[in-house]
């Protein structure tokens, strides 16, 4: 396989089905996986800095200086396979965790970037750790999805005084579109 070859396998995926990503502006889904490699260039810079730290006999923080650069490596690796186009199995691990659902991904940085924290707190752990914790974040709030329509938040959001339980002790929804409390602003609004 030649080298141009192996890049369009990496660029262009034709059998990918349409996932939760889809749904998402471009500027989000795209901003969502810029943010993430900048995090994990700036945890592999700063986890090298940390890992100097053995000049100083400083254990925990070349151990969270070695954490960090694997942590920027693995970001790297899931958010642009084509960095690494060496290594045989990182499309592999891409595409598996782009078929995952969404909250996976964000639980799996949110997790990673804690550690070298603990490790060895100081700026240089702080910053780029927070950046792939905010990836983390924002790939959490993708797979909450969009919100609900005005409509299903004003049915969601009857009043539960004027509701009476059902046999099976649940509160029925109201039909009454009179005692929702988000219908006029300007009735509850203190003058």
């Amino acid at each position: 396989m030649s080298f141009t070859e192996k890049l369009t396998s990496l660029m262009s995926r034709p059998n990918q089905q349409p996932g939760p990503l889809d749904e998402q502006p471009i500027y989000i889904k795209y901003g969502v996986r810029f943010l993430g490699i900048i995090g994990a260039f700036f945890c592999i810079l700063f986890g090298l800095f940390n890992a100097l730290a053995v000049i100083t006999f400083n254990v925990s923080c070349l151990i969270g200086g070695i954490l960090q650069v694997l942590i920027g490596f693995i970001v790297m690796a899931l958010e642009a396979p084509c960095c690494f186009i060496c290594i045989e199995h990182v499309n592999h691990w891409a595409e598996w965790t782009d078929a995952r659902p969404l909250w996976n991904r964000a639980a799996f940085y949110c997790v990673l970037a804690l550690f070298p924290v603990f490790l060895c707190f100081g700026l240089g752990s702080l910053f780029p750790c927070a950046l792939v914790f905010g990836t983390g974040v924002l790939y959490g709030m993708m797979g909450l999805g969009k919100k609900a329509s005005r409509e299903d938040m004003a049915a969601a959001a009857t009043s539960p005084t004027q509701m009476q339980t059902g046999s099976d002790g649940q509160m029925p929804m109201s039909t009454d579109q009179n005692i929702t409390l988000m219908e006029d602003p300007d009735v509850w609004r203190p003058t």
